[in-house]
């Protein structure tokens, strides 16, 4: 990854009409990048493993949908470069969706501390992920927040390995309300592959 997709500056950012422009198919290369970045972890947890242009479509996004100009651009920049990957790690955003507010509400009501079980295997060893400090993410009543933003620090043997094509990766939580664990696909890893410099 080179240097400069470490952080998103305010030269990265298209004018709003040349994005108005090209939107549609903006969005659309952007789906299609995501797919092989999204795991999907027992009923309810999906990870959405970020990078600079994952963060780089969100910022114009939301600069599109908001229209607060270059001081809304330095509160996204602050929001989302934490977000982006700096060469020894993977970032991801972990999003608990249950459609239904009232079960929803009983299940994060349950699994405080949840960002504090999420954990990586390569080959059997584990690699424990780093919530986001920018705020708590379990209030002080033990309920978790639906988004939790995690980091993901590896040594650089960690990311031979990963990178090998040959390990076994694991993506996994372990709270006693809900523990699962999943392989990532050839898919996954040769996507998040690209995170590391």
């Amino acid at each position: 990854m080179p240097r400069e997709k470490r952080e998103i500056q305010k030269k990265d950012i298209m004018p709003l009409d040349v994005y108005a422009e090209k939107r549609r198919e903006l969005r659309k290369s952007i789906v299609d990048y995501k797919k092989n970045r999204r795991v999907a972890l027992g009923p309810y947890a999906t990870f959405y493993f970020e990078s600079y242009e994952t963060m780089l479509a969100q910022v114009q996004e939301m600069l599109y949908i908001e229209k607060g100009g270059d001081e809304q651009l330095q509160d996204e920049l602050s929001a989302y470069n934490p977000l982006i990957p700096k060469g020894k790690e993977l970032t991801a955003t972990l999003m608990f969706e249950i459609d239904n507010p009232i079960s929803r509400a009983a299940f994060l009501g349950k699994v405080g501390g949840i960002e504090e079980t999420v954990f990586m295997k390569i080959n059997g060893e584990k690699i424990k992920a780093v919530p986001e400090e920018d705020v708590d993410r379990t209030s002080a009543e033990g309920k978790a927040s639906s988004v939790q933003f995690i980091h993901f620090n590896f040594t650089d043997d960690q990311i031979e390995k990963f990178q090998s094509n040959s390990s076994e990766i694991e993506l996994s939580i372990d709270h006693k309300e809900y523990s699962h664990s999943t392989k990532l696909s050839k898919e996954n890893i040769a996507s998040l592959s690209t995170d590391f410099s």
